[in-house]
């Protein structure tokens, strides 16, 4: 470790994240700040407005400077309960706020009056609005994992950056000093060499099995469906219901996560989240592993390698299974999770600091910093490169496990290496249904 590196301090790394402007507090002020945008206010859509949906607004609704005035998903009831939120919220406020809702996203993006988009909708959706909402001018917050396919990756990086849209993912983990902390401690050589890292996450995603039930009367579903092309019967735990009166809000997180044909399983929807910490901490942001080993071929777990020679595997790293981080170097080793921090030694131990209260999905420095970059114009902390290498990962976890089989991959060209068969590439996309296109 270099001297120059060495004394690179931890107030100095918070600032280079640009979460040091809002990664610790909720800043106040932001609505004065000086940008492009200016001090007017910052106009949102939603587009999706299940649980992780009702999270978000709760935190961007509360931002000063942000309007939340229209929102839209495919089921009836959850329309109302978003407007329903966002009338009591301005009500409360003293605020004269109109709010609309709408079945199809398309209503959104053609609105002149809205500046940005929250798209929290099912992975297999996301690449294909937020490419649309870039291309309509808006700029977008987008839920993690970024995409579904490496290709959508691909294409939506290379549509952010043709439009000079702000585009940030929703890992909001690294606007958490805890992970900050995690991270520095990486980057500046503290613990010395990593030669491993766990990144526990839990198991790639399995065939859809559940039993077709009754399809609810304000429910879209070859909306929701989308461009998926197999057919895919209804159940209600790929949309949770809720109820308004007397108000009973999803019981569980939409299963759709959980299976092949619509989601990525835990590797992806958990993946989004450790992997991209592990990423961060050793340097691979755009750029990635060179060799991916799936569940079952020589190991329990997934195991990613890396040029250098650091390995990441994906198996818990203590009896309790905490889906966390641990970093493995000469010095030491640390463990890292939301509201969890272990260390082989008392200095790696970060200081006390501020906490936001609330359930972690709620906490809203992220949601600040993606505020701050539409009005400067300036990148958030977790851009769409980034984005798109971290789901890259996750993604080729889930294509080794689909071959059931070792793959190489280069990162720099994003392509197999040795895919002599081409099942692989195949897996790099798949064929959307009749009437659906990406670009």
């Amino acid at each position: 470790m270099s001297d120059q590196k060495a004394k690179w301090s931890r107030r100095q790394f918070l600032g280079s994240t640009a979460a040091g402007l809002a990664g610790i507090m909720f800043l106040p002020g932001i609505a004065g700040c000086k940008s492009g945008k200016g001090s007017g206010d910052i106009r949102l859509g939603f587009i999706g407005m299940g649980q992780q949906s009702m999270f978000l607004l709760k935190g961007f609704i509360q931002i000063p400077g942000v309007q939340v005035i229209a929102g839209c998903d495919v089921y009836g009831i959850k329309r109302k309960r978003f407007e329903k939120r966002v009338k009591e919220f301005y009500q409360k406020a003293g605020k004269e706020v109109k709010v609309e809702t709408y079945e199809k996203f398309e209503d959104i993006l053609s609105r002149k009056d809205i500046d940005a988009v929250v798209i929290a909708v099912p992975d297999h959706s996301h690449a294909r609005i937020a490419i649309a909402a870039c291309k309509a001018g808006k700029d977008v917050y987008l839920e993690k994992p970024m995409t579904f396919t490496i290709k959508e990756g691909q294409e939506l990086r290379k549509t952010v950056r043709e439009t000079g849209r702000i585009l940030a993912v929703g890992s909001q983990q690294r606007s958490d000093p805890n992970f900050q902390h995690a991270v520095n401690l990486v980057q500046t050589g503290a613990l010395g060499k990593i030669t491993l890292v766990n990144a526990h996450v839990g198991a790639p995603p399995k065939p859809y099995d559940l039993p077709e039930e009754p399809l609810p009367a304000d429910l879209n579903w070859d909306l929701w469906l989308g461009s998926l092309p197999t057919p895919i019967h209804f159940n209600n735990q790929l949309d949770p219901p809720i109820t308004l009166d007397p108000e009973k809000n999803e019981q569980f997180w939409g299963a759709w996560r959980w299976y092949k044909e619509m989601g990525g399983g835990f590797t992806t929807d958990w993946g989004a989240h450790m992997f991209d910490i592990a990423q961060w901490g050793l340097g691979m942001d755009k750029n990635g592993p060179v060799e991916i080993a799936p569940i079952g071929d020589g190991t329990e777990y997934m195991t990613f390698k890396y040029a250098s020679g650091t390995v990441m595997t994906s198996e818990p790293f203590n009896e309790e299974k905490t889906k966390g981080v641990k970093f493995w170097g000469e010095n030491g080793w640390i463990e890292v999770a939301r509201g969890f921090f272990k260390a082989s030694d008392p200095k790696f131990i970060a200081p006390e600091t501020a906490k936001v209260e609330g359930p972690y999905e709620t906490k809203i420095p992220h949601q600040v910093n993606f505020i701050e970059s539409v009005r400067s114009r300036k990148d958030p902390v977790v851009p769409v490169e980034i984005g798109h290498s971290s789901c890259t990962v996750c993604t080729l976890g889930n294509i080794a496990c689909e071959l059931k089989r070792t793959i190489k991959w280069n990162p720099a060209t994003e392509t197999f290496v040795d895919d002599t068969d081409g099942a692989a590439s195949k897996l790099l996309h798949y064929q959307y249904r009749e009437g659906y296109k990406l670009v």
